[in-house]
């Protein structure tokens, strides 16, 4: 576990905000990215200057709810970013729902915000919700006449409802899921799993993962034979699943951020110049673009840039009051464009995405190209 403090020295600090990701484990293709867009949040947002306070979870919940409790405890964050995995996110919603501290999310599964309760109200999401990816997936699917479907995604709740999304949506379309399978994020062989896969004859297969365990399954069915169309989440939206899948990968069919194929993207989509100067400003500082992971948290810095001069008005940093005050300011967040798509929260949606967060993407050539 490593601490990261960026921006004014904690003494001339003003409001502290708390960073979980996962930049070692299985998850840290999602988490490194992350890390390294701290040093691209708002140092100061009005008059209030900002610290950033990161900790490293190792992918871990457990660590995860330690790290929560010491930001909470011991740092007295006014808000929190992260963690950066689904099951690390479900297992501190209570603590920050306690503490009155709102966190922004960069998590895949919509279970964060959904349904809506006393405790989830508490926590926004800022990548789009699994619904949102699944129906252009869906109708893809449709379009290109897939009646069966093979399924297999993480054991965790990112792929449970990834599960229950699919399992909506292909009724709503007349397919059938033939086959169901599970994987967890630090196996190292889906060889059964794939085997029943295939014995079902799906017309094409799902795979719910995210970040480096996308790419476990894919490989192996492509490995036994499977010559289907295979559909992946936005959790694969990374460069490293076709540095790690290489050819295996070719024609994978996603919807996923605009983020991934920013040169065919019109001008005239409102985040691609949001989306550009976070590109731009992230290769200045490590020489690499980043995963679409790392511009969750940068959107999160946007989001608390727009509401914490309204939180203001009600408290200082540091109390209930002024927490309170954020956690309503983001709920009001209207038209603000992020890096992925443009933000529209309410009592009822905390992620705030609409159609105009995805893109449908396919693997070319080895690069990601927009599906035509």
């Amino acid at each position: 576990m490593t601490a990261l403090g960026l921006g004014c020295a904690a003494a001339m600090a003003q409001m502290k905000v708390g960073v979980i990701y996962s930049a070692t484990g299985p998850t840290s293709f999602v988490g490194i990215p992350q890390k390294n867009s701290i040093a691209l949040l708002p140092k100061k947002i009005g008059d209030l200057t900002v610290e950033y306070i990161g900790l490293d979870d190792a992918s871990d919940p457990t660590q995860t709810v330690t790290d929560v409790r010491k930001l909470l405890d011991e740092q007295k964050v006014d808000a929190l970013i992260g963690p950066s995995g689904s099951p690390n996110a479900m297992g501190v919603i209570q603590f920050i729902a306690e503490a009155g501290v709102p966190m922004l999310a960069p998590v895949g599964t919509a279970a964060v915000v959904q349904p809506m309760d006393d405790k989830k109200k508490w926590v926004f999401k800022t990548t789009q919700n699994d619904d949102i990816i699944a129906a252009a997936l869906f109708d893809q699917m449709s379009k290109t006449g897939v009646k069966t479907l093979g399924f297999i995604g993480l054991s965790d709740p990112y792929g449970e409802n990834w599960y229950r999304v699919a399992s909506a949506l292909a009724k709503q379309h007349g397919i059938n899921i033939v086959a169901t399978e599970r994987f967890a994020r630090s196996d190292n062989s889906v060889t059964g799993q794939a085997l029943k896969l295939i014995a079902a004859k799906p017309d094409a297969i799902l795979i719910a993962a995210a970040g480096g365990p996308t790419v476990l399954p894919q490989a192996t069915l492509v490995d036994r034979g499977y010559t289907g169309p295979i559909y992946q989440t936005h959790g694969a939206a990374l460069p490293a699943f076709i540095k790690l899948g290489g050819k295996k990968v070719e024609g994978t069919i996603m919807a996923a951020s605009l983020m991934l194929v920013l040169p065919e993207v019109p001008d005239s989509n409102p985040s691609k110049k949001i989306a550009t100067q976070y590109i731009d400003a992230y290769k200045k500082l490590y020489g690499e673009a980043p995963a679409t992971f790392g511009a969750n948290v940068y959107d999160a810095g946007l989001l608390l840039a727009n509401a914490v001069p309204k939180a203001e008005k009600a408290g200082k940093p540091g109390t209930k009051e002024f927490r309170a005050a954020l956690r309503d300011a983001l709920e009001q967040t209207k038209e603000l464009v992020g890096t992925q798509g443009v933000y529209n929260m309410t009592p009822q949606d905390h992620s705030g995405f609409d159609e105009r967060g995805r893109e449908l993407i396919t693997v070319k050539d080895g690069q990601f190209r927009l599906l035509k």
